[in-house]
């Protein structure tokens, strides 16, 4: 009992003293690292003063700098200012000095005008006084003239602009003349060459495929047959052709007439062939005309193709190709349109070779140029309106429709292939014996283009020639000089192709001769 008691004082001892040897060593512990933090602090402090004294000195030395530099580039920019208002002073100083001289001389100026000013008035009222005397002298002259020349002063300038109007027209003349024979040298001798190599290349052997409008019959018998009971026969032909038939008192011949020449072509082939059959009667009739209508839309189909096939021409709508064959029944003063218009696009298509433009479109305006033709009769208007506006339906280009439009001149032509077009159509139309024409209308044109002839002062007699191609004039040699015979040629040609129609062109001569006769008695 007592030694544990003993015991466990001990071991309270033992614990009191390690108490108090812990507390000893943990305040010591203590007191040692709060010296050292204490002191870590005071390094810290010293640090943080030494770097703030160096950025201190840093930023001061920075500011000084900075101080400085603003110093050097402000002394600079003074001394930039300052050679600046330096030149800009000596500049108004210059001015100034230019300036005063121009004022000096301004004043020097003013002072001769002002001099010169006054001698201009004097001399002004001696003119006007010696002008005032001259006018006297003048007139008392120009009536002492008047009395001995016996014409008045208007008279005589009338006589003055008449000799002036007269030698100018001279000299106008002279001087066209002068032109048209320097362009004919070169110009005509090239155009010259061009055609005749395009119409050698082209030699088609022509004939004139004239419309039919009569028929043939076997014997004037056939007549009443064709006529029928009560004329049934020739009711039904005339409602399925659309032809009008016309039987009269020539003998074995019956006439067709219609505006469509297609029609009338289908008319012709369908009465053939019913007189060779011998039966005619209605039916048979209708039966034959369907018949024949449509052999010739095979036809007129085949035939535009082939002209489309000979000229090398593609990239044509159907229905254009089909208006071409139609052609081949349309006739204008007994010459075939088809064959004219193939004939034109071979004539247009060599001239373009041989001047190196477009060949192709040359000859496609020419196939279509009288494609207006085909349905003239259907359609209201010109050839050349009607022609324009299908092929503007159909898609060809503009140049294809300008040469439609120009090929007898109405608008301008906008390429050279409508140039060549219209050329080609006048070779085509002009050539002798191409065309026929009513004698009636023949020696109408005649009689106007002699009329306009003996219309210019001058002319004493004119003959139309060469079937009126050519129109020869002879004037009076007193009247008309050789530089006036060509501006008569000129105004004659004008004349004539602002009031005449005509195929082709017509050459206008001018002759001038003088004769001196004398007798040895």
């Amino acid at each position: 009992m007592d030694n544990n008691l003993m015991l466990i004082l001990i071991a309270v001892a033992v614990g009191i003293v390690s108490g108090l040897v812990f507390s000893m060593i943990y305040k010591n512990t203590l007191k040692s690292q709060k010296e050292a933090f204490e002191k870590e602090q005071r390094h810290l402090l010293e640090d943080a003063k030494r770097e703030a004294e160096a950025i201190k000195k840093e930023a001061a030395i920075h500011a000084k700098d900075m101080a400085y530099q603003a110093k050097v580039e402000a002394e600079k920019e003074i001394r930039e200012r300052t050679r600046e208002l330096s030149q800009l002073d000596k500049r108004l100083r210059q001015k100034e000095e230019q300036l005063e001289k121009r004022l000096d001389q301004a004043e020097r100026r003013e002072h001769d005008i002002t001099k010169k000013e006054r001698d201009y008035n004097a001399r002004e009222r001696s003119l006007a006084e010696k002008e005032s005397h001259y006018s006297h002298i003048i007139k008392e002259q120009t009536l002492v003239l008047e009395r001995i020349s016996g014409i008045s002063v208007e008279e005589a300038k009338q006589e003055l602009f008449r000799k002036v109007e007269e030698n100018a027209r001279f000299e106008a003349a002279k001087l066209a003349k002068k032109i048209e024979d320097e362009a004919k040298e070169n110009a005509e001798k090239k155009a010259k060459e061009v055609i005749s190599f395009a119409i050698q290349r082209y030699s088609s052997d022509y004939v004139a495929d004239a419309t039919v409008s009569a028929v043939s019959l076997p014997g004037d018998e056939m007549k009443g047959r064709i006529i029928g009971r009560e004329g049934r026969n020739i009711r039904a032909f005339e409602a399925a052709t659309g032809v009008d038939l016309v039987v009269d008192d020539t003998p074995e011949l019956v006439t067709l007439s219609a505006h469509d020449p297609v029609r009338r072509e289908i008319a012709r082939i369908a009465l053939e062939r019913l007189i060779t059959d011998g039966r005619i009667h209605p039916t048979r009739i209708e039966e034959v005309v369907e018949k024949v209508k449509k052999e010739v839309d095979t036809t007129i189909r085949e035939e535009g193709e082939k002209a489309v096939f000979d000229l090398g021409i593609s990239g044509m709508h159907p229905e254009l190709i089909k208006t071409i064959g139609r052609l081949k029944y349309r006739s204008s003063y007994g010459q075939n349109i088809l064959q004219h218009s193939k004939e034109v696009a071979y004539l247009a298509g060599m001239m373009a070779g041989e001047l190196g433009v477009d060949v192709k479109l040359a000859k496609r305006a020419g196939m279509l140029h009288d494609i207006g033709k085909a349905v003239d009769h259907e359609i209201e208007g010109s050839h050349q309106e009607i022609g324009a506006t299908l092929a503007k339906k159909y898609g060809e280009n503009d140049y294809v429709i300008n040469a439609i439009l120009a090929h007898h001149g109405e608008v301008d032509p906008s390429c050279v292939e409508s140039a060549l077009v219209a050329a080609g159509d006048a070779l085509s139309a002009a050539r002798p014996g191409v065309r026929r024409e009513s004698i009636e209308n023949y020696l109408k044109r005649l009689a106007k283009l002699e009329e306009l002839a003996m219309s210019f002062n001058g002319v004493d007699k004119c003959y139309a020639i060469q079937a009126g191609r050519e129109i020869r004039i002879i004037v009076k040699p007193e009247d008309v000089s050789d530089d006036m015979c060509a501006v008569i040629s000129k105004d004659l040609a004008k004349k004539i192709e602002a009031e005449m129609t005509y195929p082709g062109q017509i050459k206008v001569a001018v002759i001038r001769e003088s004769r001196h006769v004398d007798y040895a008695k």
